[in-house]
């Protein structure tokens, strides 16, 4: 048992001291168990949240190679070179520092803007749509990258947590509980033996 307990002296002022301790340890898991649950749900939405996007990225994508494939027929190779030369960018993108119970990441705005007109000759209205599908593509993989980042982050924070609280839970708090068990033990032991000896006294004084 005694590798179950802190090496202190079984005194008063100690057990006082691991008492106060051992409070404090117990609301720190306590913080510890709602924080990890409130990112347990935080990582549920980050999921939904990643699949949703993924799926809509899946999506458009396939429209955007659909519509690059029609715009590579009608004008070829080189005219989709000509045609994208000069072309200012389709969208607007920012990325600023985001957090959420402790945990910081990307978080990423993408905003389309209005398309540049391409007054180039031979180009074909196909052209505008490959350009609108990959904008909106883009936008949702800046939107994913964000979500992906998050929940890798939440999930790295959220096993962190999860080893805290299993660390105060199983080996922390319980020493210090034994400890305190040992030392009111021990404490109880010896003002036994300081009773029995003043009454030892006591029956000594009377005989004499």
């Amino acid at each position: 048992m005694s590798a179950q307990r802190l090496k202190t002296p079984p005194t008063k002022s100690t057990l006082l001291i691991l008492k106060r301790k051992v409070a404090f340890l117990e609301q720190g898991h306590n913080l510890l168990e709602h924080k990890k649950e409130l990112l347990t749900r935080l990582v549920y939405e980050r999921l939904k949240q990643y699949r949703s996007l993924r799926q809509a990225a899946k999506t458009t994508l396939e429209q955007a190679y659909k519509w690059l494939g029609i715009t590579h027929m009608r004008i070829g190779s080189h005219g989709l070179r000509q045609a994208a030369v000069g072309l200012t960018p389709s969208l607007n993108i920012n990325i600023l520092p985001r957090s959420s119970i402790g945990v910081q990441y990307p978080s990423v705005t993408a905003e389309k803007l209005p398309l540049q007109p391409v007054g180039l000759m031979g180009t074909d209205t196909s052209f505008d749509e490959t350009r609108r599908h990959l904008t909106e593509l883009v936008v949702l993989f800046a939107q994913l990258g964000e979500a992906e980042t998050a929940l890798w982050r939440l999930l790295e924070e959220q096993r962190k947590t999860q080893k805290r609280v299993n660390a105060l839970k199983y080996n922390v708090i319980p020493k210090y509980r034994e400890t305190i068990r040992f030392i009111n033990a021990s404490l109880e032991e010896e003002e036994r033996n300081t009773l029995f000896q003043i009454k030892v006294l006591r029956e000594s004084k009377q005989i004499s």
